[in-house]
């Protein structure tokens, strides 16, 4: 399926909700917490596949700042989770050459894992391949709040909408072109709110811990069948 995506014809940005690890377990009669496990496997194998399909940044949600609602019990596991993998994933980014970004709000986050974060996106960038961008303890609008909180104490003028992504979390980060959300739900969750003006949606019903590498592949060529006009049109004969 790799071989029939048009490289020139790439999203240079995706962002992925990827929802359904619950749901996932409780099909098989096993704890959330076995889903969230499974969730970390594909979550590695989709940043693979973004790397060969030629997306320069991949956006995975992560952890939400809704997602404190959960049971304490499943929080602290998520949090264990992300932790554990921090840890045992810099070879990984090192090897397949990925550079990590963290998004949100980290203060909020332990002081172990806040510094486990900024460990990974220091030994990383000087990666040149696929940058990663993990949403943890993110929202969008708390990102655009935080944003103008900054720029509250700057006394730079803002001019466009250029001048004031220099205050987002990840200032380089471009509009995702396209966002996947997995399990079956249609809607972005306060995903990526000030990137998404413009982007392509794709809900699949898959659940996360099945969606597979085949799966975003056939996600990136129904992207390539749309008509982006971004509000303009193509050609005379369109309307």
């Amino acid at each position: 399926m790799l071989t029939t995506i048009d490289k020139t014809n790439v999203p240079v940005h995706v962002g992925i909700i990827m929802d359904g690890n619950g749901r996932w377990a409780k099909q098989r009669n096993l704890p959330r917490t076995a889903g969230h496990k499974i969730g970390v496997d594909r979550a590695r194998e989709i940043m693979l596949a973004a790397s060969k399909a030629g997306v320069k940044y991949l956006t995975l949600y992560t952890f939400s700042t809704e997602n404190w609602k959960r049971p304490a019990e499943e929080v602290n596991f998520l949090m264990n989770l992300l932790s554990l993998h921090l840890k045992t994933e810099k070879s990984f980014y090192k090897k397949n050459n990925i550079r990590l970004f963290h998004l949100g709000d980290i203060t909020r986050l332990s002081t172990e894992l806040q510094k486990e974060i900024k460990e990974v996106v220091e030994d990383s960038s000087s990666n040149t391949g696929l940058n990663l961008v993990l949403a943890i303890n993110y929202g969008g609008r708390d990102e655009i709040l935080r944003a103008m909180k900054k720029l509250s104490g700057e006394k730079s003028e803002i001019t466009d909408e250029k001048s004031f992504s220099a205050f987002m979390d990840v200032p380089e980060l471009p509009d995702a072109d396209l966002i996947i959300r997995t399990g079956g739900e249609k809607r972005l969750s306060n995903f990526l709110t000030w990137q998404s003006a413009y982007s392509e949606l794709e809900f699949s019903d898959i659940l996360w811990p099945d969606y597979r590498p085949e799966d975003f592949y056939n996600s990136i060529l129904e992207y390539q069948k749309r008509n982006r006009r971004f509000g303009s049109i193509k050609d005379e004969n369109n309307e």
